[in-house]
Parts: structure tokens; sequence; C-alpha cells
């Protein structure tokens, strides 16, 4: 029985379904918010969101019982933990059908697309893990900030008060500089003042737009490495334990393989890597010899 249900959860059709089921919710929510519709299908609308909350519910007893006599096995993942809050506030005694910690649980189901999704899911998951390395790059783009918005309130707080009169309007004026839509019209203004702002303006873009975002950029990246590792192998812990809950063997020889495919993979990642840096190294030598 838990082999079917692993088999069953883990299966496209399953999960496409689950993924419609989502959507359907979603649009159901949507119509909610207009009084007119309410007004006229407000029962239908009503049934529609409880039979929603059957389907997930089937959904989830499914996950629950494909790890058979180990129930507890599903809450070692942080995914299921959330579906399972997310269902369970539903089904909570929280107030009447239009109260607001309700809506909100309804809400909350349409989130467990995150779920359904690997590609989304793998973005949340390196979106997360990148945080800390995002809040170190923010404490330094607060400092660029605040160092260039001293300079701006000494070179145009005089002039130009609306914008540089104090810190803190400096700081924004510069932090809503760094879209680069209002650069052209900052720069004709520091022009005014003196033809020494386009060191100013051009070495602030330099330094808080391309500068710390391209270093976001790279945080971001190697954090989307990262999941995508640990996706991978809580899919294969996924996979050992459906391939463990069948008889034969070719499950499990499936499983290996792709291990295989997967380790040899991020081998010739690195030694293309390494090949790359070995490329670049002989020619910058040789360009210095050219050159010298």
């Amino acid at each position: 029985m838990s082999a079917r249900c692993a088999r069953l959860a883990e299966s496209t059709p399953f999960n496409l379904f689950i993924f419609a089921v989502i959507l359907a919710n979603a649009v159901v929510l949507g119509l909610e918010t207009y009084d007119t519709i309410v007004d006229e299908a407000g029962g239908l609308l009503q049934a529609l969101n409880a039979v929603f909350l059957g389907v997930f519910v089937v959904e989830l007893a499914i996950r629950i019982a494909a790890h058979g006599s180990r129930p507890g096995d599903f809450f070692r993942d942080g995914w299921n933990v959330f579906d399972f809050v997310v269902i369970g506030l539903a089904l909570a005694p929280i107030g009447g059908s239009n109260s607001a910690l309700l809506r909100l649980a309804r809400l909350a189901r349409v989130l467990r697309v995150v779920r359904i999704l690997p590609e989304l899911r793998l973005l949340v998951v390196a979106v997360g893990r990148s945080l800390p390395g995002v809040a170190s790059l923010a404490v330094m783009g607060v400092l660029v900030l605040f160092v260039y918005g001293m300079i701006g309130w000494l070179a145009f707080g005089d002039e130009f008060p609306a914008d540089w009169g104090n810190i803190g309007d400096a700081m924004l004026t510069l932090f809503v500089l760094l879209s680069l839509e209002t650069l052209p019209d900052m720069i004709d203004q520091g022009l005014e003042v003196s033809p020494w702002s386009l060191v100013y303006y051009v070495s602030f873009v330099l330094v808080a737009s391309f500068l710390l975002l391209n270093i976001l950029i790279g945080v971001v990246i190697d954090s989307l490495d990262k999941a995508r590792e640990m996706e991978f192998t809580r899919s294969q812990a996924d996979r050992r334990a459906a391939a463990a809950a069948t008889e034969g063997e070719e499950d499990d020889a499936a499983v290996e393989l792709l291990q295989h495919v997967h380790e040899l993979r991020s081998t010739l990642e690195s030694l293309e890597r390494e090949a790359r840096a070995v490329v670049h190294s002989q020619e910058r030598d040789r360009s210095v010899r050219t050159g010298a």
C-alpha cells in the first residue's frame, strides 16, 4: 500500500492534477473579492472551497501513507510540514466562513504551488539560502549610500535642498538613482554646481549600481547551485525510499545510476572550470610576454 501511495505521490499526472486544483482554488479566491459574484454565487464558491480542501486532505493522506509504517518521516521534509500546517489551518475552528484568518488560511493554500513545481521550489530555497549574503551586501550598500550621501549633502545641499538638504534626503535620492532612470537629470543638476560632480555620479554608478548588483547576482547564483544540490539530495532520498518499498531491484539500480550520472556531471563541470582557469592563465601570461 505504501509503495502504491509513493508511486502515486511522485507521478506526474497526480502532481499535475494537484497543480490544477491549486490554480482553480486561486481563481475561486479571486472571484470572492467581487461582491456581485459573491451575491450571485456565494454558495457555489464556498462549496468549491470545500471540494478543494477535501482534495488537499486526500493528497496529504496519500503522501503520509507513502511512508508506510514510519509516518514520522513525512515531517522531516520542510515542505511537507508546510503543507500540513497550511491544510491544518483550513480545518481548524478559527471563525466564520468570512473571517480574515480563514481567508488567509485559504490564501496560504495557493502558496502550495511552490511545493508542486520543482523549479519554483528551487528558486525559493535559493532565495532563502542567499539571505545571509544579501544581508551583508545590504549593510555594504547602506554604507555606500551614507558615504556618498554625506558627500552629496556637502556638495549640493545648499543649491538643491529638496534632494540633498539632509542625510536622509540625500540617501533617498541616491537610492532612487540606483535604477539609473534619474541619472541624466542628476548629472545636469550637478553640472550646474561643478564639473567635478560628473566624477561623483559616475563613481557612484560604478560602485553602487554595477559592482554591488553583480555581487548580488553572484550571491544568488551560488545559492542557486547549493539549493539545486540540496534538491537533488532530497529527491534522491525520496526515490530510494520508494525503491526500497518495491520488491524488485530495478528501481534501486535506476536510483544508483542517476546518482552516478549526477556525480559524473559534477566532476565534468569541475574539470571544465579548472581547464578554463588554466587557459585564461596561459593567455594572460602570453599577453604579458607579447607586451614585454
